[in-house]
């Protein structure tokens, strides 16, 4: 296995900015990553805060009894109760069959960095991957993006959830889930793993009674041998934990929200756009109402002084809320503000794995921190993944593509350069020679007619019209047949697009691992994470 290091620009123009560490953007933050000086520097802070190593291990350790295991996780979940013990966390929706390839990525990324920390700083360092389970927005994680022919097809989980509940809380039809994994599977070609992939995929399914369940039966399954750990923020005994978190919150709800718009000035006075939508009503937290059977994001009403969500359907005081939160703090949770402070209060967190996305809202987040006497985690751009298969790299260098240029913008350009060096120019101009001295001829007709009958006119135009159109479309069927005659070259194009840039888009945002683990077989991730990689901000393109 290859892997190709290539300097490619970020989604976002803050997140290229934060992979060059310019100066623009260090201000917003507590330290630089990948840099074993800033390590040193964030235990020291670590090691002058507490935090619920115990707790949270055996919660970790209960939680996970039910999903796949091994003895790593067991010495994960040891180490973790160790007072000196460090993560490496990062987290993401529980997207079906684990939704989007940069999932994986993630999971990779937290994996690679905890070794390599452990190994430089001497200290345990754990992986976890936070699972977003809290989240209630189905549309994000009902879906994969599957090949037809040459174009992508959405294929969406055929089952409804009209209300917002928590990915947590939506149960799994094993049946109807069942029948539709099959058909990607079908779909993405039979090969010598497809029935054993079609085995691990129903063994998942029989053992998961939620999607996060089905999302983390798959992650633990493959990656149980390296000691990942794994939370899910919607988990009712997670949340137990934070009951004295959710109350600082509440009490500061308003320094946090004055915190987050001051910082957000700051960043849009360099230049840069917000990422988080918020307003000085935020209170930062959401309300599992159980009646409604639908999670409520709650604002504050300065004028009533109380917290209300819903358009005021439900409101609570302020005691009310903190009694809530101590005794019921289940039905509270995070917003994208508060997140990340949780996750810093439980967990001694020497770097965070962040996407494109994540890096800029985090950098919104700063003065948040401070308010609480804390700092932010280095945050550590996870690695940024194109697997390339040896027939699409025969491709690229038959039409001589460059490869950096094909991950940015596709193969636009070069595919109309490539259709213009093929016209042929002779019948071009023959065309528009022909509409041309066409156009002449009924000019002089129009003023004949306009002389002779006025009212012939509009049937003249249409007459004219008709003409220009046949002619059009034979030039059109013309055209066709020189394209023909190349078409080999341009399905080369198309298969190289789909493949790297599917849609004008970045492979990792819209394939899925499950195509992969059917064309080269369950273990094609132990290849990859055989793999030696640095987190350096470069594209990593890994030729399979």
């Amino acid at each position: 296995m290859e892997i190709l290091n290539l300097s490619l620009p970020a989604t976002n123009r803050f997140a290229s900015n934060y992979l060059e560490q310019s100066v623009e953007i260090q201000p917003f933050f507590h330290y630089r990553y990948n840099d074993l000086q800033e390590d040193m520097k964030r235990i020291a802070e670590l090691n002058d805060r507490p935090f619920p190593r115990m707790e949270v291990a055996r919660h970790i350790e209960s939680f996970m009894k039910g999903f796949p295991t091994s003895e790593a996780v067991k010495k994960s979940i040891e180490k973790l109760k160790q007072a000196d013990s460090l993560v490496v966390i990062g987290g993401q929706q529980a997207g079906i069959l684990t939704g989007p390839l940069y999932s994986i990525h993630k999971v990779i990324s937290i994996i690679k960095l905890a070794e390599q920390k452990e190994r430089h700083l001497g200290v345990p360092v754990i992986p976890v991957f936070w699972i977003a389970g809290e989240d209630h927005d189905f549309q994000e994680v009902n879906h994969v993006f599957v090949q037809n022919k040459l174009n992508v097809d959405k294929w969406i989980y055929p089952e409804k959830i009209l209300q917002k509940k928590m990915v947590s809380d939506i149960e799994l039809d094993k049946d109807i889930c069942l029948s539709w994994v099959q058909n990607i599977i079908k779909n993405f070609g039979e090969t010598d793993y497809s029935n054993t992939l079609l085995a691990f995929a129903e063994a998942q399914i029989e053992k998961s009674n939620t999607f996060v369940d089905f999302f983390a039966n798959i992650v633990m399954e493959l990656f149980k041998d390296y000691g990942l750990l794994i939370v899910d923020s919607g988990n009712k005994e997670f949340r137990q934990l934070q009951k004295e978190f959710f109350k600082q919150q509440i009490e500061n709800h308003d320094v946090i929200t004055f915190s987050l718009l001051e910082q957000q000035k700051q960043i849009e006075k360099k230049g840069f756009p917000n990422t988080i939508d918020t307003s000085e009503n935020a209170a930062n937290l959401f309300y599992y109402d159980q009646r409604l059977n639908e999670r409520l994001l709650l604002e504050f009403d300065h004028e009533n002084d109380c917290f209300v969500g819903k358009s005021g359907a439900i409101s609570f005081s302020k005691e009310e809320l903190l009694s809530l939160a101590n005794e019921n703090p289940g039905v509270l949770s995070n917003n994208v503000v508060t997140r990340p402070l949780m996750q810093e209060w439980l967990f001694p967190t020497i770097a965070f794995i962040a996407g494109p996305g994540e890096i800029a809202y985090w950098a919104e987040l700063k003065m948040v921190f401070e308010h609480f006497q804390i700092k932010m985690p280095p945050i550590v751009p996870r690695l940024n993944i194109t697997f390339l298969d040896r027939s699409v790299e025969t491709d690229l260098s038959e039409l001589k593509l460059n490869l950096a240029e094909v991950l940015s913008n596709g193969t636009k350009r070069e595919k109309e350069r490539f259709l213009e060096a093929i016209k042929d120019q002779e019948l071009e101009q023959l065309f528009t020679s022909t509409i041309n001295q066409l156009l002449e001829q009924y000019k002089l007709v129009e003023m004949k007619t306009e002389q002779l009958d006025r009212g012939l006119l509009p049937m003249l135009k249409k007459n004219e019209g008709y003409l220009l159109k046949e002619i059009g479309f034979m030039q059109s069927k013309l055209e066709e047949s020189v394209k023909l005659r190349h078409d080999i070259f341009l399905k080369k194009y198309a298969r190289v697009d789909l493949a790297l840039r599917p849609d004008g888009f970045p492979q990792e945002r819209v394939w899925n691992i499950f195509y992969y683990l059917n064309q080269y077989g369950l273990n094609f991730l132990e290849s990859i994470m055989t793999g030696s990689y640095e987190f350096d901000g470069r594209h990593k393109v890994i030729k399979i």
